[in-house]
């Protein structure tokens, strides 16, 4: 769990991770997201708006992890929806070890 944690991180100071539940939407919208992490711990409405959005986008969903994991990960407080940009496709394989 640690290794995948600090490649989040890695991910995310590289500037290839959008951060928050209206910039994954809107990222989504546009097409331009690979992957998201969505907190197993997640409220019922946004853990169905996420799931749903990606399904019809066809983006494939992690809840592997808490809020409390993806937010140390990025060090920032609360965070529930993580999404990995298609330009940082090359950093999923990273994610995925």
């Amino acid at each position: 769990m640690m290794k995948e944690k600090n490649n989040i991180g890695l991910c995310y100071r590289a500037g290839e991770i959008v951060v928050g539940e209206n910039l994954v939407i809107e990222y989504l919208r546009k097409n331009n997201l690979c992957y998201i992490f969505l907190a197993n711990d997640a409220g019922k409405n946004t853990t169905k708006k996420i799931l749903d959005k990606a399904k019809f986008y066809n983006v494939e969903v992690s809840l592997e992890f808490d809020s409390n994991m993806l937010s140390e990960a990025i060090g920032k407080a609360n965070k529930k929806v993580l999404g990995v940009k298609k330009s940082g496709q090359s950093f999923l394989k990273i994610l995925r070890k």
